[in-house]
């Protein structure tokens, strides 16, 4: 008879061998945690979001790294569901991912018995469907591989190759092409010209494909837009088919607007977004989106100082969307911060903010984005230029890649080139110096 210490090593050692979220090596902060579980609640369980099962898969294991276990047992029998409703099937391998989870969240538990009962469904499933070889996974697996790691942020090439593996096995699966290709360009976000010649091709290719995903779309023209297309129309009529769609943050509301503000106005911009804030006046997504077109509006419109009144709302709707995602209130507080900088009556309250700010207890990847947003707060709005060079060394010095960081490197190289600043040689060194992440 095997011993208890044999049992459960073996026990182990199946567990560590499943293919689930508990064996991809998903190990991020609380708060990365706390941001995510946001992002896919706003994203909504609409039918027909051919991701469902697998979000309900990743809030289950965020729940379960939060401590919340019972959570997290019902967004994985919730996700279960949702496979065999959407498959239109009682089991297939796109279960194997979620039994997977179900055997560690039970091991982890404490029920043996129970988290046996799951390794043996895994076992099951992988006899009635096998791997189309040895050293290959199902397509079900490396899709929702692919797509996990996607919103972890991990190595982009990895979540490339899975998202190509499985649409070589299953080239039907339109949805895995339009998820694979919006990753792509979202490494392009920040970019002015926007994208490769390849990567376009691939999503005017990927929007042919799947005509019905109006986020695919938006991004689609916001690209072409980039490129020096004229698409006021078409941007026009975009956005009426998404204010008749769902609320969602994968509804392609936010890429629109950023299209009417760069592309239309940002006064169409914020009507826009505040008639959708009007006709579904309790969906905290709409009302980010309203707070974001002010912004955009009172920092980077206004050639004067902006009306109180514009002020007033702009700082109200932030407030309260801080108190709605309290999780990743930092980008809100800094930008009111900002907000008071530009206002007649309020340069104070923005400096006072910002110190704040800077006293606070914060994770490398926020004190990047502070010490940038600072850094240029110094430049523009208090004509500190020296101390502004310093808060940018501060962002670029954190060994993390992140846009800000990069937008920090940017701004001291072309200090450098000009050569007229005293801090000129001092910048030189710390470029040379600078520690690749």
């Amino acid at each position: 008879m095997m011993s208890a210490a044999k049992s459960q090593t073996t026990l182990m050692s199946k567990l560590e061998a499943l293919q689930c979220h508990f064996t991809w090596g998903l190990d991020p902060s609380k708060t990365k945690l706390l941001r995510l579980r946001d992002k896919l609640v706003d994203i909504g369980t609409e039918e027909g979001n051919s991701w469902l099962g697998s979000i309900y898969n990743l809030r289950g294991f965020i729940q379960y790294q939060l401590r919340a276990n019972e959570d997290a047992q019902s967004f994985f029998n919730k996700a279960a569901e949702t496979f065999r409703q959407m498959r239109k099937a009682d089991d297939g391998p796109w279960l194997v991912v979620n039994y997977g989870n179900l055997a560690w969240l039970h091991h982890h538990l404490g029920d043996q018995a129970e988290s046996e009962v799951y390794l043996s469904k895994v076992d099951a499933l992988m006899k009635k469907y096998p791997a189309p070889s040895q050293d290959e996974l199902h397509a079900e697996i490396y899709a929702e591989k692919a797509w996990t790691l996607m919103n972890f942020s991990t190595d982009r090439e990895l979540v490339a190759d899975y998202f190509q593996k499985a649409m070589r096995m299953q080239p039907d699966m339109v949805e895995w092409n339009t998820t694979h290709v919006i990753g792509l360009v979202s490494t392009f976000k920040h970019s002015n010209t926007g994208l490769e010649a390849d990567i376009l091709e691939k999503m005017r290719a990927a929007k042919e494909q799947d005509p019905e995903n109006l986020y695919l779309a938006a991004y689609y023209l916001e690209q072409r837009a980039k490129k020096g297309e004229e698409v006021e129309d078409e941007a026009r009529e975009l956005a009426g088919k998404i204010m008749r769609n769902p609320v969602s943050s994968y509804s392609g509301m936010k890429a629109i607007l950023r299209v009417y503000r760069n592309y239309v106005s940002v006064d169409e911009a914020l009507d826009l977004a505040e008639q959708a804030l009007k006709n579904h006046p309790d969906e905290r997504y709409l009302k980010r989106c309203v707070a974001l077109c002010l912004k955009w509006k009172i920092i980077f419109f206004s050639d004067n100082r902006p009306k109180q009144s514009t002020v007033d709302r702009a700082i109200f709707l932030h407030k309260e969307v801080i108190s709605l995602y309290p999780n990743s209130s930092l980008t809100k507080k800094v930008d009111i911060a900002n907000i008071y900088a530009k206002s007649n009556h309020s340069q104070a309250k923005a400096q006072q903010m910002y110190q704040e700010l800077l006293k606070s207890d914060l994770e490398p990847a926020e004190k990047q984005l502070l010490y940038n947003s600072y850094a240029k707060y110094l430049n523009f709005d208090l004509q500190d230029r020296n101390k502004s060079v310093q808060y940018h060394m501060k962002a670029a010095a954190i060994p993390l890649k992140s846009f800000y960081r990069g937008n920090s490197i940017k701004v001291l190289e072309k200090i450098k080139s000009r050569g007229r600043n005293r801090m000129s040689r001092e910048i030189e060194v710390f470029l040379e110096n600078l520690q690749e992440p």
